[in-house]
C-alpha cells in the first residue's frame, strides 16, 4: 500500500481535496448529505488514482531515462507494469461508481475528466501548453463538486469562477516544478515552459497566471453580499501565491508546502462566503 500510494502521489490530495470540496460547498445553501460528502472522497481518489497511473504508465520510458524520476516505481521495478495498470483499473471503476452514485448528471460528465487525463501525459512531447493540462485536470475538481450538489448547469457563470482559479494557480505551480526537470527536457526534446523559453521566463509566466488566480476570487468575493468576512482570507491567499513566486527556488517549498496552505485557504474562505 505504501508503494500504491507513492506511485499515484496520495499527499497531493492535500492541496487538490479543499478546492474540490470548496465547489461542493459553494454550491450548497445548507448542509451537504455525508453520503455525498463521502462518495464526493471516493470519487476524488479514484480520479486522482486514475490520473496519476495513466501519467506513470504513459511516461515510464521518459521517467527511466531523468535522474531526478528514475526511482519512481515503474522505472525503477518496485511495481510491476501489470500492477500499474490494476492500479489504474480500480481508480476507474471507484471513480465511475462514485459518479453514478452521487447522480445520473455526474455519470453523464464523468468521461470528460478521463479524456483529459488521457491527453495530458502526451502534450509535453508537442507543446510547451502541456502545463494547461495540469490546470485543465485540477479546474475540474471544484466543478466536479459544485455538480455534485447541482447536478445540472444552473448558474454556471458563478460554478465556473473557482475552477478557474484552479486552472491559473495549478498551471502556474506546475511551470514552477518543471523548472527542476530544464535542462533534461531539453535535451530530450521535450516541450515546457523552462526548456523552450528558460527559466527566468517560465517563472515570470507562472507570475501572471497567479495573479490571474488571485483575481479570479476577487471577482469570486465580487458575487456574494458576505465578500467582507472573506477579505483576511483572501489577502492570506494572496500572499501565499507571492510567496509561491519568491520561494520558487525551493520546489519543495513552494510546490507541496505552501500549496496546501493555499488549498485550506481558499476553503475556509469558500465555507464564509457561502
Amino acid at each position: 500500500m505504501k508503494k500504491i500510494f507513492s506511485f499515484i502521489k496520495i499527499e497531493h490530495t492535500l492541496f487538490s481535496l479543499p478546492m474540490i470540496y470548496s465547489g461542493v460547498f459553494l454550491a450548497s445553501k445548507e448542509q451537504p448529505p455525508v453520503l455525498m460528502l463521502v462518495l464526493v472522497l471516493t470519487a476524488a481518489i479514484g480520479a486522482r488514482s486514475v490520473a496519476m497511473t495513466l501519467n506513470r504508465i504513459i511516461d515510464r520510458a521518459i521517467d527511466k531515462r531523468n535522474p531526478r524520476t528514475m526511482n519512481r516505481e515503474l522505472p525503477s521495478g518496485k511495481l510491476s507494469l501489470t500492477q500499474g495498470y490494476v492500479v489504474l483499473g480500480a481508480g476507474f471503476v471507484l471513480y465511475l461508481v462514485s459518479a453514478y452514485l452521487i447522480s445520473p448528471f455526474c455519470l453523464y460528465l464523468s468521461p470528460i475528466p478521463l479524456v483529459v487525463f488521457v491527453v495530458y501525459p502526451y502534450l509535453k512531447r508537442f507543446t510547451p501548453l502541456a502545463h494547461f493540462g495540469v490546470g485543465m485536470g485540477l479546474a475540474m475538481g471544484p466543478l466536479g463538486g459544485w455538480f455534485a450538489v447541482t447536478g445540472s448547469l444552473e448558474h454556471f457563470d458563478i460554478a465556473i469562477i473557482l475552477p478557474l482559479f484552479n486552472l491559473f494557480w495549478a498551471t502556474g505551480f506546475d511551470i514552477i516544478y518543471s523548472t527542476m526537470d530544464e535542462h533534461f527536457d531539453r535535451g530530450e526534446n521535450l516541450f515546457s515552459f523552462p526548456s523552450r523559453f528558460g527559466k527566468e521566463t517560465a517563472l515570470k509566466i507562472s507570475a501572471a497566471l497567479h495573479l490571474l488566480a488571485f483575481l479570479m476570487l476577487l471577482l469570486l468575493l465580487l458575487h456574494t453580499t458576505r465578500a467582507l468576512i472573506a477579505i483576511p482570507f483572501l489577502g492570506l491567499s494572496g500572499l501565499l501565491l507571492y510567496l509561491e513566486q519568491k520561494k520558487s527556488d525551493n520546489v519543495e517549498l513552494a510546490f507541496f508546502k505552501i500549496n496546501i496552505a493555499v488549498g485550506f485557504t481558499i476553503f475556509f474562505m469558500i465555507m464564509f462566503i457561502r
